[in-house]
């Protein structure tokens, strides 16, 4: 029977160990399972979180070990795959992780149930979790990627520091690739409850706020990673924070809309098909409730079928 508040998490690395660190500090998850391919770092990564339990409010049981501890898990997260490399993009690793991913779909697989979740947080994430969908053989419901639900978060601070409004009275999306074809939708950005333009039009702080300046937010946004991935050697804080979320509307079951990578089919009238790549989605227990199409610019719709064209090239390369 599935446990409705446990998580595995496959890879422990430095998004997988903070991932496992988020989430054993929040009340909605109850077991935490890491495996690694390395069992000695997933071993000495529980048993230092176990050391500091009872500073905890709830009680919690971490383990690890090998694929079958991925039983019973109503959310697995893959975030396995080597590193991105400084000024490798996304889509480069492809070659890399591809094999890797399919290798471990084989494995979870015989522990799935037919109510499982699968979260893709390894890179490129939009085509392995394409990749992941093909060979699990779960619905598209229920395997989906972490997207662009941290570019999305990138794109509101930065409006935050613009506007001096807080980053959770900010509404906007970041969608298509998780990468460097992604399209933020700034037409439909709302702050403080009016549209992007006409709050800016009546704060006065900036004088010539302009497109070019919102496309520089936006560019901003894309190289976050790069730049983070040059002084540090990788992002892994706030993808943690980004999948905590995710892994919360799943298991308290919130109906939030959230910019997860997810099957594509004959959408924006049959403009974009078959591919996996980020929009705005309401997720619950059961995955992915619906996908919402927000009115886009033409220049939106250009970036989007853009975008969708370069996942869609490197899907028709993989070998699975």
């Amino acid at each position: 029977m599935i446990n409705t508040r446990k998580v595995a998490i496959i890879g422990d690395g430095a998004v997988g160990s903070s991932i496992a660190y988020t989430l054993m500090l929040e009340d909605f998850v109850n077991e935490i399972a890491l495996i690694d391919l390395n069992k000695d770092k997933a071993l000495g990564d529980v048993l230092d979180m176990q050391d500091g339990l009872s500073f905890l409010k709830t009680l919690k049981v971490l383990k690890s070990g090998s694929y079958s501890l991925v039983k019973d898990s109503h959310v697995v997260i893959i975030t396995a795959g080597v590193a991105q490399k400084e000024g490798e993009t996304r889509l480069d690793l492809l070659k890399r992780n591809a094999s890797i991913m399919a290798s471990i779909c084989d494995g979870i697989k015989p522990y799935l149930s037919k109510d499982s979740i699968v979260i893709v947080v390894s890179n490129p994430c939009d085509v392995l979790s394409y990749l992941c969908y093909k060979k699990l053989g779960l619905p598209s419901k229920q395997v989906f990627g972490s997207g662009t639900v941290l570019d999305t978060s990138r794109l509101k601070t930065l409006i935050s520091k613009d506007t001096l409004i807080d980053s959770r009275n900010i509404h906007t999306f970041v969608i298509g690739e998780h990468g460097d074809s992604e399209v933020a939708l700034f037409s439909s950005t709302i702050v403080g409850g009016l549209p992007l333009d006409e709050y800016c039009s009546k704060c006065g702080k900036c004088k010539n706020k302009s497109t070019n300046h919102f496309q520089k937010l936006a560019e901003e946004v894309k190289n976050a990673a790069y730049s983070i991935i040059s002084k540090k050697g990788a992002t892994n804080y706030a993808i943690a924070l980004a999948t905590s979320r995710i892994v919360s509307s799943i298991l308290n079951d919130e109906n939030s809309v959230l910019t997860v990578s997810t099957h594509i089919d004959n959408a924006l009238n049959g403009l974009i098909k078959d591919v996996y790549m980020s929009f705005p989605c309401v997720v619950n227990g059961e995955g992915i409730k619906k996908i919402i199409h927000p009115n886009y610019s033409k220049e939106e719709m250009d970036g989007l079928l853009f975008s969708a064209k370069q996942i869609k090239e490197k899907i028709d390369t993989l070998n699975f």
